[in-house]
């Protein structure tokens, strides 16, 4: 009787009820769904416990997209920055337009990078529970899609960037319910909104959309004859191409954008530098490589029983309530289908539709969750039902190791992250040098900092003020503008490690430099070769590199005392000014 009523509760249906059985549905529906949003929000306050443990605080990739948006604050930041202008740039203007909206409501866009993946994951979790419910009627089925899911997403560092990746997940679901209910409507300003957020995926929302189109049985494509999808997929073409238009025409003041040939030549795309992409290794090239492969690394394990939904699906027999899977659930493999099509299109046409991964990563994580979710639930009532068929004084054993698999199996979908020290993964950066940046912040507004150290990817998001290059804003893809962060790199190389002063005078004078931050190790060889990012810059590296090891002394050396206006236990930062008027006397 126990095992019946469970039975019930977790496996139910919710289609073809009776009046009297759909109130307790409807109960079933709202617990599931709370729970989904329950553990969405577990995982949330998790990783905002790490946004908080500290003082100065920033995900990795955030520092690129964020950084710049303090201007929506106070104009007058970064004045005549070029790393500013160009992350600018290249941001989505609908992302950007949220940051702006929540600045104009005094909210910090580095507070809101923190906020943001909370709220967002919360979004996905509904939609990816509506998602489940309409390819599957089972409620516990869309608890345990979005449990994998929101697992998922926070053994990665996709959704809590805050970047226009982390927007991937609530608006393709949404895409995805909205178009499985054909809401029309819905269905068009959640791919405006693609557009404007995050591009790259209008191309598989429009590619679903085509594919829809089309009745595929019997293996000979036919155009449906419906007027009202037709043109929803002509609407849908026309909104996509008009969202990205902005953003196409904004991000070309930095053209070129660099072609394959001349990435091959780049030692910025191979292993080592800025943006690894290309790889002698063919296997780990196609098959794992971060920009190229095909197989993301997807946690946790469980995620992976999604791959015998097609099997299970063609034996009733055994897993009766697969009667209850929709045809819709076609909608899986035909996400599948245009992801693996872009992904090879994205190939052949390198960086012309930006990076193959792009195309199956996320979207692949979203099949394989909501395809897991129903695959474990069909399972789960297969062994209900085996229970249910023996008694307990014929089979008593075998429905102990049945009970025991149903509960190894809940076990392990609840409690597999706590086994991971990494979990969840948030790839936050926190500085413990907050003096430093209070002193930047003291200085005037338009200040330009000279460093290699790797404090110079967060000096402007954390002291609000311009540097010359770092390694985090140095992007190989617009060569507009990677050949001037190129040549102010070699320039600061040559400069911080020559033995005539007159090549750091030189430097100061050219860019405007106001100080120089120097690491109390930056003049031993051990520190410059282990700065892999500045191995591109040739000549001057190597030149400098040979210098140091040589036993050459650069002149920045003499003027470390003398020149230094502010001092940490690891850092010194010299004036400008005390450098070029020690070599006039």
């Amino acid at each position: 009787m126990l095992v019946s009523r469970l039975h019930r509760f977790f496996t139910a249906p919710i289609d073809k009820l009776s009046a009297s059985e759909h109130l307790r549905t409807s109960t079933s529906v709202i617990f599931w769904f709370g729970l989904s949003l329950s553990f969405a929000f577990f995982y949330g306050i998790l990783g905002l416990l790490k946004a908080f443990k500290n003082e100065y605080v920033v995900q990795d990739d955030a520092r690129e997209y964020v950084f710049w948006m303090q201007r929506f604050i106070d104009p007058e930041l970064l004045p005549h920055d070029l790393i500013a202008d160009y992350f600018k740039s290249i941001t989505p203007p609908g992302f950007a337009t949220v940051y702006q909206l929540m600045a104009s409501l005094n909210i910090n866009p580095l507070l809101l990078s923190k906020i943001l993946p909370i709220v967002l994951s919360l979004i996905a979790t509904a939609y990816c529970f509506g998602v489940c419910l309409q390819i599957f009627p089972v409620p516990m089925a869309g608890f345990i899609a979005t449990f994998l899911l929101n697992q998922s997403l926070w053994f990665q560092d996709d959704l809590v960037s805050a970047t226009p990746r982390s927007f991937v997940y609530p608006l393709f679901l949404a895409f995805l319910y909205y178009m499985l209910r054909t809401s029309w409507l819905a269905v068009c300003v959640t791919l405006v909104l693609q557009g404007l957020i995050y591009p790259v995926f209008i191309f598989i929302s429009e590619g679903i959309l085509f594919l829809r189109l089309w009745n595929w049985k019997y293996c000979s494509p036919r155009l449906q004859q419906k007027h009202s999808s037709l043109l929803l997929c002509v609407a849908a073409l026309g909104l996509g191409f008009l969202a990205i238009l902005p953003y196409a025409l904004v991000s070309s003041e930095f053209s070129p954008v660099v072609t394959a040939t001349q990435a091959r030549a780049m030692p910025e795309f191979w292993p080592g530098g800025r943006h690894p992409f290309f790889d002698d290794n063919s296997w780990r090239f196609w098959l794992i490589g971060q920009h190229s492969g095909i197989l993301p690394p997807l946690l946790p394990p469980l995620i992976w029983v999604g791959l015998l939904l097609p099997i299970v699906l063609q034996n009733v027999s055994c897993f009766p309530l697969v009667k209850q899977v929709k045809s819709e659930v076609a909608v899986l493999s035909q996400i599948v289908l245009v992801s693996l099509c872009l992904f090879f299109a994205s190939h052949a046409l390198l960086l012309k539709l930006f990076f193959p991964s792009r195309y199956i990563s996320h979207t692949l994580r979203i099949v394989m969750a909501l395809a897991a979710g129903i695959m474990l639930t069909l399972i789960l009532d297969a062994l209900f039902r085996a229970c249910e068929k023996m008694t307990e004084s014929s089979l008593p054993r075998k429905r102990f190791w049945i009970l025991v698999l149903m509960v190894t199996l809940g076990a392990t979908l609840v409690l597999y992250p706590n086994f991971s020290n990494s979990f969840p993964k948030t790839n936050y950066r926190v500085s413990n040098e907050s003096g430093l940046y209070k002193f930047f912040q003291r200085q005037p507004k338009n200040i330009l900092i000279a460093t290699l150290s790797d404090e110079a990817n967060n000096i402007p998001t954390f002291a609000q003020r311009s540097i010359l290059v770092g390694k985090e804003y140095a992007l190989p893809f617009h060569l507009g503008y990677y050949r001037q962060i190129h040549q102010r790199s070699i320039d600061l190389i040559h400069a911080q490690y020559s033995d005539n002063l007159l090549a750091a005078r030189q430097l100061i004078q050219k860019y405007g430099i106001t100080f120089w931050l120097l690491d109390r190790a930056a003049f031993t060889p051990d520190y410059l070769s282990g700065k892999s990012w500045l191995r591109s810059f040739q000549p001057a590296f190597t030149e400098a590199l040979t210098s140091l090891e040589q036993g050459t002394v650069p002149a920045l050396v003499m003027l470390t005392k003398r020149c230094s206006v502010f001092e940490t236990k690891s850092m010194v930062v010299l004036e400008a000014d005390c450098i070029t008027h020690a070599l006039q006397q």
